[in-house]
């Protein structure tokens, strides 16, 4: 098996893209070639993902296998998609962010070193499929420093602010403010990240190792 690779593709140096792949596939109104991709150097790409045109990869990216990847991505440095994941257009995610398995994301606004669990959702359309869903609340906004848990879904346009926790299986349906710990159907804040505490004792408080490094 081969990888099919479509010209007007730029892949950095040890950048390894293994079969069977399809790389710089065409969007739906463009022509072979007519879009650019730019894949950075020293990433991975895992066998039966396709990577559309149209899209811009920083360095040392990673993927699981079967990811798809559509136009109108810009990807930072150390970026890394889990298997299955599907990233429909408009996506901005930041440096070192790393999206687990099975998640969808579409015009949504990633920050840098944000953790995203398997499963998540987040939405595009408060009222599907309105076909000007576009031009209504956009894609959500998750700022630096991040982390949700598994199965949340995120309704369009909520900012998730900086630092903050959600909880596993959460519905965020509003804005959650930055250091929060919020969780629930809908979510709401039950407590600020600093009010967290290690279950194990391993360190003073959870994500105290991001400070001491």
């Amino acid at each position: 098996m081969n990888n099919l690779i479509y010209p007007n593709v730029f892949i950095g140096a040890k950048t390894i893209i293994d079969p069977p792949s399809i790389i710089g596939k065409p969007p739906r109104g463009s022509d072979s070639g007519e879009l650019r991709l730019s894949i950075g150097i020293n990433g991975h790409i895992r066998p039966f993902s396709t990577i559309y045109a149209g899209s811009e990869i920083g360095d040392n990216f990673q993927t699981g296998q079967g990811i798809s990847l559509r136009e109108d991505n810009h990807i930072g440095n150390y970026v890394s998609i889990g298997t299955n994941t599907v990233l429909e257009f408009g996506n901005r995610i930041g440096d070192y962010s790393r999206i687990h398995s099975n998640c969808f994301l579409e015009m949504v606004r990633v920050g840098r070193n944000v953790f995203i669990g398997p499963n998540v959702v987040f939405c595009d359309d408060p009222h599907p499929p309105c076909p000007r869903y576009k031009e209504c609340k956009g894609g959500a906004i998750v700022e630096d420093n991040v982390r949700i848990g598994a199965n949340t879904t995120v309704l369009p346009g909520v900012r998730i602010g900086e630092n903050s926790l959600i909880g596993a299986g959460s519905v965020l349906t509003k804005d959650v403010p930055e250091n929060s710990v919020v969780a629930g159907n809908p979510a709401r804040v039950i407590k600020t990240v600093g009010q967290l505490t290690c279950l194990k004792g391993f360190f003073e408080m959870p994500y105290k190792w991001l400070s001491d490094k």
